[in-house]
């Protein structure tokens, strides 16, 4: 199933390297790193997780290395694509891997940010790569990178108590990643009996559309002309819900969210069409 997503910027980045991509890359690893070198406590529980510190930032090392092992040509099997298969897997990769000290392991998240950026930008064989949620072409690829690193440096800065790194831009580039994944993520007992098409506008650009029927999700990178929803919502908070990081009430009391269309009833239905991995 092919699917994509406008930039920010509003170009059409389907295929290509998205502008900024790299340097986000880069400036989330080394911003990550430097959460844990600030005297962090590796032991603390992170907010709404089962791991501490430690083991939050020894997973985020990890899956940098897999990232930049998937880009240069190796096949890494991680689980199959199911948040269950993908939680066991984290969990075995945990046991085995026994680093938990903050030096160690924010030196390992950019050095395998860096290798997975550089062999994405090296590599020449046009085929997608496997990844842990299906084939994805390059940019997809490096898209997915990002969403990760933001989703657990969010993760991290929580526990800590500091400030978080994930903003508009950075938002933006995670578009291509979850566009390529939400059909893979849909929830079919929620699908099913729904036929819906949403268009999804983040505050400041970036759009797509989604259409729901028989049970299947298509993600378009053009909204439709006449959605049967539309959904206007803040890029952090867009990202955060859809990572699973925070429910959908608290942003439609702050005014987060804002609704429209011919069946605006349908929007509290669409968060729910998708499990995060």
């Amino acid at each position: 199933m092919r699917s994509g997503v406008e930039s920010v910027a509003g170009q059409d980045v389907r295929g290509a390297w998205p502008q900024g991509l790299g340097a986000a890359i880069g400036d989330t690893a080394r911003e990550i790193a430097a959460l844990l070198r600030q005297d962090a406590d590796m032991e603390r529980a992170v907010p709404g997780s089962q791991w501490s510190v430690g083991q939050a930032a020894a997973h985020l090392a990890l899956a940098n290395e897999l990232m930049a092992d998937i880009a240069a040509g190796g096949a890494r099997p991680y689980g199959d694509g199911t948040p269950h298969s993908l939680a066991a897997a984290n969990e075995q990769s945990l046991a085995k891997f026994g680093e938990r000290r903050a030096e160690p392991l924010a030196a390992m998240i950019v050095t395998q940010a860096d290798a997975c950026l550089t062999a994405l930008k090296e590599r020449r064989a046009p085929e997608p790569v496997v990844t842990p949620l299906g084939p994805m072409d390059l940019d997809v690829l490096g898209s997915y990178l990002l969403t990760h690193m933001l989703g657990h440096g969010y993760d991290l800065a929580r526990a800590l108590g500091r400030p978080h790194m994930i903003d508009r831009a950075r938002v933006g580039l995670t578009l291509p990643f979850m566009c390529t994944v939400m059909p893979r993520v849909t929830d079919t007992a929620r699908t099913a009996p729904l036929s819906a098409s949403y268009a999804i506008r983040l505050w400041g650009g970036g759009h797509f559309g989604v259409a729901v029927a028989g049970g299947a999700v298509t993600v378009s990178p053009q909204p439709p002309a006449r959605p049967d929803c539309t959904i206007l919502i803040e890029p952090v908070t867009f990202l955060l819900m859809a990572l699973g990081r925070r429910g959908q009430a608290s942003a439609l009391a702050r005014g987060r969210i804002l609704v429209r269309g011919r069946k605006p009833w349908l929007a509290p239905r669409f968060p729910a069409l998708f499990t995060a991995p």
